[in-house]
């Protein structure tokens, strides 16, 4: 500033030099031989100055870019700290504020990179301009790239690790809460209730069914979504995935005992509905035999006061054909109780075998008893039809007798000779076609 703030003082030195030089007097030499020396110290004097600032500029260039790398090796020490924090968090939600935060950082240092490349750039113009310090600038510039490459990689490392760690946390959510979830349901698979009677254990039976069916459509949705969360985690390189492997064995070997139990559930409530059917049955069908029996007198008497054998043998074969009905229920239920035997063993099959024999016994009795009856109605309806017969005999026999009753009467004188009638005697009347004997049946 102050060689800038004389030029204008000695240009104005030079140009009145000048102008003496050129007049031709005794003294113009010696003023142009002055006027050269002024001009010449000038030039050297504005070329020092040159040379000084441009040397001040490049160590004030190397000054700021010191500076600049002082700053940034600082910034990134900072973010290097933070990101080499090894908290990954306690739960699921406090891992996923610690990712969010970390995203943010790297964000920040990608942001950095313009920073970065202004940086390369004053390293090199300094480069360029041959500065003596070249070496060195060179390998800070190397330092920094090398940092800020470093602090990308460590950035990254960070982020998968809180990645990892958060779907970790959230496997072990899911895990945990289907396992919760099939023990929940193995407490409803496992109960011992097996019904009080055939009514009691069909609504157990209709209840567990549609438990099975809505258990097993959403455990099976639940599980192939964990299983492939987990397959999905391990072969991205998950460093839990031994972990993640026994988490999955152990969680689709409680799937499979839940299904098995269930299975056993079904069967057992099966067979607690056939044996219930069993005795329910037993006591229908008993309850049946009982009526036949009460019914059986009402046959052998009849409340009608001059049955007929016709009538009364309808009745009994109606009644028969009713029995026939029954003979494919005792038939279906000896088979029910052999079947239910090869299941049941000790006070079960005790009471299957006793229940089946009451039913047998009492069938037999009622056969008996219809036989009986069978026995009955044939002899009453022989002693109906032989009155029937006896009362047509003697309905007959009247009429006979009338009729001889009436042959007794004074006849005409011919007719005792074996001469023809004659016209003013009466014929005898002929036997009516009703007083003919009945045909027996």
């Amino acid at each position: 500033r102050e060689i800038q703030a004389h030029g204008p003082r000695l240009e104005e030195v030079l140009e009145r030099a000048g102008a003496l030089a050129s007049l031709r007097s005794p003294e113009a030499e010696a003023v142009r031989r002055g006027l050269e020396q002024l001009q010449s110290a000038w030039a050297g004097l504005r070329e020092a100055a040159e040379r000084r600032q441009q040397v001040l500029d490049a160590a004030f260039q190397v000054e700021q870019y010191y500076f600049d790398v002082a700053e940034v090796e600082a910034w990134l020490g900072e973010q290097e700290l933070l990101m080499m924090s090894e908290d990954k968090g306690k739960d699921e939600q406090s891992t996923l504020q610690l990712l969010k935060k970390h995203l943010q950082l790297e964000q920040g240092v990608e942001n950095y990179e313009e920073s970065i490349a202004q940086l390369s750039r004053q390293c090199r113009a300094l480069l360029e301009m041959g500065h003596p310090d070249s070496e060195q600038i060179s390998r800070r510039q190397s330092q920094v790239d090398r940092l800020y490459v470093a602090l990308k990689e460590l950035g990254e490392e960070r982020r998968v690790a809180l990645e990892q760690q958060y779907w970790l946390y959230q496997l072990s959510r899911q895990v945990s809460e289907l396992e919760h979830w099939i023990a929940e349901k193995e407490v409803v698979a496992g109960s011992p209730e097996l019904g009080q009677d055939f009514e009691h254990v069909s609504v157990l039976q209709e209840k567990f069914s549609e438990f099975a069916s809505e258990t097993g459509m959403a455990g099976r949705e639940r599980l192939a979504a964990v299983n492939q969360m987990v397959d999905e985690l391990i072969e991205c390189g998950h460093t839990a995935a031994a972990t993640m492997a026994e988490w999955k064995d152990g969680l689709n070997e409680a799937w499979a005992e839940l299904l098995e139990l269930m299975g056993t559930r079904a069967q057992l409530l099966a067979a607690s509905r056939e044996l219930h059917k069993f005795f329910s049955d037993a006591r229908e069908l008993q309850g049946q035999i009982e009526e036949k029996r009460r019914r059986l007198p009402r046959l052998t008497t009849p409340p009608e006061p001059r049955p007929s054998a016709s009538s009364m043998q309808r009745t009994l074969r109606a009644f028969e054909h009713d029995l026939q009905l029954l003979v494919s229920q005792v038939r279906q239920l000896q088979e029910g109780a052999a079947q239910l035997r090869t299941v049941y063993a000790g006070e079960h099959a005790e009471a299957i075998a006793s229940r089946e024999q009451e039913v047998l016994q009492g069938w037999k009795e009622l056969l008996s008893a219809c036989e009986d009856a069978r026995l009955h109605v044939s002899s009453t309806a022989d002693a109906l039809r032989f009155h029937s017969q006896v009362r047509d005999l003697l309905s007959w026999m009247d009429g006979i007798a009338s009729q001889i009753g009436a042959a007794d009467k004074p006849r005409c004188p011919s007719s005792l000779l074996g001469l023809p009638a004659s016209p003013w005697w009466p014929t005898p009347a002929t036997p009516s076609p009703l007083t003919a004997p009945f045909s027996m049946e």
